[in-house]
């Protein structure tokens, strides 16, 4: 189950005049939480697109390396070498 938070952010100037073109009649949302929350939930897809792009760029770093130079570790060191 989700919870619901309630939070209060003061915006004013040029940021309130932003925000108010964007909510409305006129605006793509219908009211100010709506515009927050959606936001919110492009910012977090930005920071999850940004976490997988750089997994897949060291997992491409990886397979793109020779062979040789790939080292046997077991399950103990690579625990262990994760923890520093």
């Amino acid at each position: 189950m989700s919870r619901t938070t309630t939070m209060t952010v003061r915006v004013s100037g040029a940021l309130s005049e932003f925000v108010a073109t964007n909510v409305g009649e006129d605006g793509a949302y219908e009211n100010v939480s709506e515009y927050i929350r959606d936001l919110i939930r492009r910012d977090k897809e930005r920071v999850e697109r940004e976490a997988f792009d750089r997994l897949k760029a060291e997992l491409n770093r990886a397979f793109a390396a020779p062979e040789e130079s790939y080292k046997s570790l077991t399950a103990a060191e690579v625990i262990a070498r994760n923890r520093t």
